[in-house]
């Protein structure tokens, strides 16, 4: 397999990052350890970073509809999920449906996200992936795969994840699946993966390989691309 990218990050869009910065850091006992005007990041426990990026146009999911869809969620793991989640609520979060040992909320800014029951996770939750909506999961998952060096390690009917380097990614099966249109401020990225590479042309060769698209924007030390399913996602060095 070829080594072409190492995950750097998942970058949330929303109107107020302090906002969404300051619920997540509250929720989960992350820290944020980097904070720019249009750019906040956090970081977990175990090393893992999420970021919030400005969007002051942001049009926010509607779940569970494909008219406004979600694009991308979080999966949150904690012991303790229905109290988390009552925590979640206090902090601002909308509570959207519930199972046996999960409860799905939207946060501050409409991303849905989920927190999941899992014994001994510790005082701070832990981040066990994040999820890609995908009209055809597997193939979206190989593709990031071989762009990652991860390895695909969960294959079914509801969807697909990879892993490597400490770091999961998720693929969820969606039939009806209805893409963004970046830069179109109307069907939103939602969110993006940043992912870093040794060298751009190198990586931007690799990316178009495996089934890419090169988008408009980018600056000397980043490059926009769409993958297969029309996600934005950025090669940075």
């Amino acid at each position: 397999m070829t080594v072409t990218g190492r995950l750097e990050l998942v970058a949330l869009d929303a109107p107020d990052i302090e906002k969404l910065a300051s619920f997540y850091a509250e929720l989960t006992g992350w820290e944020i350890v980097r904070k720019d005007s249009d750019w906040i990041t956090v970081r977990t426990a175990d090393g893992q970073e999420i970021a919030f990026q400005l969007a002051p146009n942001h049009v926010a999911p509607q779940w569970p509809g494909q008219e406004h869809p979600q694009q991308f969620h979080l999966d949150l793991l904690v012991d303790g999920h229905e109290a988390a989640a009552q925590r979640a609520v206090e902090l601002g979060a909308t509570k959207l449906a519930e199972g046996a040992t999960w409860i799905t909320l939207a946060d501050p800014a409409g991303h849905p996200f989920d927190l999941s029951q899992r014994d001994g996770v510790g005082p701070t939750m832990g981040l066990f992936a994040p999820t890609i909506d995908a009209p055809d999961s597997s193939a979206l998952a190989r593709f990031y795969a071989e762009l990652l060096g991860m390895e695909v390690t969960y294959e079914g009917p509801e969807g697909a994840l990879i892993a490597g380097d400490g770091k999961s990614v998720m693929f969820q099966q969606v039939s009806d699946y209805n893409p963004p249109r970046w830069p179109d401020p109307t069907k939103p990225q939602q969110a993006h993966l940043d992912i870093l590479v040794d060298d751009l042309d190198a990586g931007e060769a690799r990316a178009l390989e495996l089934g890419a698209s090169r988008l408009d924007g980018g600056g000397e030390r980043f490059r926009v691309f769409a993958d297969p399913a029309g996600h934005p996602f950025c090669l940075t060095s």
